[in-house]
């Protein structure tokens, strides 16, 4: 049995995250001396753990009901 979340828990802690990581991107990196190569090389190993999430099927984005399609 896998560990599921339902499409709307996932949406939020999707969004939660990446205004979480944006923020503590941005407050890293006005911190400190980083250059841009680090910051993309950051923002891609943020984006890597929610793909994996979803690909693993832990999370299971419904993405707010923008991309349904109704089916008749």
């Amino acid at each position: 049995m896998k560990f599921r979340i339902n499409p709307l828990a996932s949406d939020i802690i999707i969004s939660i995250y990446v205004v979480a990581t944006l923020y503590l991107r941005f407050k890293f990196e006005n911190i400190s001396d980083v250059t841009p190569i680090l910051s993309i090389v950051m923002g891609v190993c943020f984006v890597v753990i929610i793909w994996a999430l979803v690909k693993l099927k832990v999370l299971n984005p419904n993405w707010f009901g923008l991309l349904n399609s109704n089916k008749a």
